[in-house]
């Protein structure tokens, strides 16, 4: 599959910008979008596996090879972001997501960031090729979920 930007969306994530992730201009400090890459990922991750841990039962891991960040416009302390997952491609042994932080309201893009990884056999540190089973799941994602850790009203709810 060949990420497109005409690919839906698979799952929405959001959250609230907290004080301590703000630097001296008032602004989201650029290196938190790397853990706000990472904390939506895992949260697609559970929602599509149920658990991470379910990946290491099958001794499966995956590990970040690329990491690219683009910065758009200001978040600020209390904005509520929301993380919006779409696959890219997946190869062989690799897997790709890109991901759009839109600000909760307005919708303006904050950040943008593509993110590949290599599935790896966890008891080795080697890659493997992504198993099909896991290949269904990065491909069908999960349309229509939001998950909400920012407390905003009406957020649960599938859309």
């Amino acid at each position: 599959m060949t990420e497109s930007p005409d690919l839906p969306f698979r799952f929405r994530f959001r959250f609230r910008v907290r004080y301590g992730e703000c630097d001296a201009q008032s602004v989201v400090f650029n290196a938190r979008y790397a853990d706000y890459v990472d904390i939506s990922i895992n949260e697609y991750i559970r929602t599509l596996f149920g658990s991470y841990q379910r990946l290491l039962d099958q001794d499966l891991d995956f590990q970040v090879v690329s990491l690219t960040v683009n910065y758009r416009s200001p978040a600020r302390f209390d904005d509520v972001l929301e993380a919006r997952i779409r696959p890219g491609r997946i190869g062989n042994t690799s897997f790709a997501f890109h991901l759009e932080f839109v600000r909760y309201g307005d919708e303006a893009l904050v950040a943008d960031a593509d993110l590949v990884y290599v599935m790896i056999r966890a008891s080795e540190m080697a890659k493997v090729a992504v198993p099909g089973h896991i290949r269904e799941m990065l491909e069908a994602g999960a349309p229509g979920v939001l998950l909400s850790h920012a407390g905003e009203q009406g957020a649960g709810q599938p859309s």
